[in-house]
């Protein structure tokens, strides 16, 4: 879809949310991930789209697929890309370059339970998180672009998700043995 056509879609998408903001509380599509063996995991889209996860060979997995850290860092990556092409395209301008990357790091003793030498519990998920964005557009200024990535990174889903630690309902479901 070229850029003017996502643009279009947008306004329109924006008028009937400022007529009826209410249209703009959804139910998200569920992804549903799926035990293999060993440490292997499927995670499905209901369009049919699957991803083979596993764990590093070090954690006992066969080190030969994507790991589940990575599809959030992946996700959070492609979801910025996302938002800045659309912010791009409302503003008319052009990209010749969009790269988005995402870096973290992470305690393994986390995952293991591994408290530190005091007792004190070692959090599972990543301690920090860097996000790099590389973009040029032709003949636009410089802090135009920042201000579009700056935008785009405030108004991105995953962003959002990540900076604000969206709450999270446990509900568990134990079949019969």
């Amino acid at each position: 879809m070229a850029a003017e056509d996502i643009a279009a879609a947008l306004q329109r998408v924006e008028a009937v949310l400022r007529r009826r903001p209410e249209a703009g509380l959804h139910e998200d599509s569920q992804a549903v991930a799926r035990w293999t063996g060993a440490l292997g995991v499927i995670a499905s889209h209901a369009n049919g789209t699957e991803v083979a996860t596993d764990m590093p060979g070090e954690f006992g997995g066969g080190g030969d697929r994507v790991t589940p850290g990575w599809l959030l860092r992946a996700g959070f990556a492609s979801c910025v890309a996302t938002r800045i092409a659309m912010g791009a395209a409302i503003e008319r301008i052009e990209l010749e370059q969009l790269e988005v990357r995402v870096d973290s790091h992470s305690d393994a003793r986390g995952m293991l339970d591994v408290a530190e030498a005091d007792g004190t519990s070692v959090i599972a998920g990543p301690l920090d998180m860097q996000l790099f964005v590389r973009i040029s557009a032709p003949g636009v200024a410089p802090q135009r672009l920042r201000t579009l990535v700056e935008e785009s990174h405030r108004c991105s889903p995953m962003s959002s998700a990540i900076q604000l630690a969206v709450p999270v309902t446990l509900r568990i479901e134990v079949g019969d043995s």
